[in-house]
């Protein structure tokens, strides 16, 4: 057995700089999945809802005709925004969970709605959450995350990202209180990765509830990696100036990272992102290529059909 066997690695669209579920400027579902196998991988996730097909029947013929896996879905929300936001959030989750637990997959990742305008950076509201919308982000989270469970056995999972209000507080680990942490987990943090995912907190802190599922970031160095975490530009813009770049160009370290994953014993799944919109025809493929055969080198394993 090596050292990696109990760590799964997947993929995402947005490594095909797939952002939304209709846009000419991004590959047809069909290339990126044909891709996907071509890449080596053979575990994705759904990406934006409307972009692989979604009728069940038809996705996993899709799926399984390409020996490929579904490991989990993506919803954005605005539960801050109060009762009204909650219900369109709750809409929006239920659409994805009813695919999902036709498709026997219980994994459901919640995006809270960015604070800049994508291409511009711009502020499209503040920042900073007020106590009232910070109180009703959580309470609302939370209730999302027990009616899903409830209702179609997914587990929800937040994953706290540059722009969206969570990541302005400080301590991942006091995003969700301690009452509310059986109806929500936490996917991963793009802050101090090695710290907060292994639970490396001070000994007066209760650590976070440990992920099953993690999205390794791999941050470029350059300028606009460092315009990104600044704020300074639009994460379109950002992206495009080199803000998430391939393993291991960026930090952090990877080797370090997988090793003390790997001193867990748990079962986790690795899903791989490079933010990318839009992707330059032929750049995707190479890239993930490129990642797969990384990761193999370190002896990591493709995530099992």
């Amino acid at each position: 057995m090596t050292p990696y066997a109990r760590l799964h690695l997947g993929t995402a669209p947005d490594s095909w700089g797939i952002w939304f579920p209709d846009d000419p400027k991004q590959p047809h579902w069909s290339t990126f999945l044909d891709e996907v196998v071509e890449s080596g991988f053979r575990t994705i996730e759904l990406g934006p809802f409307g972009y692989l097909p979604t009728h069940p029947e038809q996705l996993k013929d899709e799926l399984g005709k390409r020996g490929l896996t579904l490991t989990g879905g993506t919803v954005g929300t605005a539960t801050h925004r109060g009762a009204e936001a909650f219900e369109e959030s709750r809409r929006g989750a239920f659409a994805v969970c009813e695919l999902l637990a036709a498709m026997d997959v219980h994994h459901l990742v919640v995006l809270p709605e960015m604070y800049t305008d994508l291409h511009t950076g711009a502020l499209t509201q503040p920042a900073e959450l007020t106590a009232e919308q910070w109180r009703d982000l959580v309470d609302g989270q939370s209730q999302l995350g027990k009616v899903v469970a409830e209702q179609f056995d997914v587990r929800l999972a937040r994953l706290p990202s540059t722009r969206r209000h969570p990541c302005r507080h400080p301590g991942v680990h006091r995003q969700i209180p301690r009452r509310h942490r059986s109806g929500v987990r936490l996917a991963v943090p793009r802050y101090r990765p090695r710290r907060v995912l292994l639970g490396r907190q001070p000994r007066h802190r209760r650590p976070p509830p440990r992920p099953d599922q993690l999205y390794p970031p791999q941050a470029g160095e350059s300028e606009g990696g460092r315009a990104a975490r600044e704020e300074r530009v639009g994460f379109y813009e950002a992206v495009q100036q080199g803000a998430m770049v391939e393993p291991p160009l960026g930090a952090p370290a990877m080797k370090p990272l997988l090793d003390d994953l790997a001193a867990l014993n748990r079962d986790l799944r690795l899903i791989i992102e490079q933010d990318m919109y839009p992707a330059p025809k032929g750049s995707a493929k190479a890239i993930a290529g490129r990642t797969r055969d990384y990761f193999a080198g370190l002896g990591l394993p493709t995530a099992e059909v």
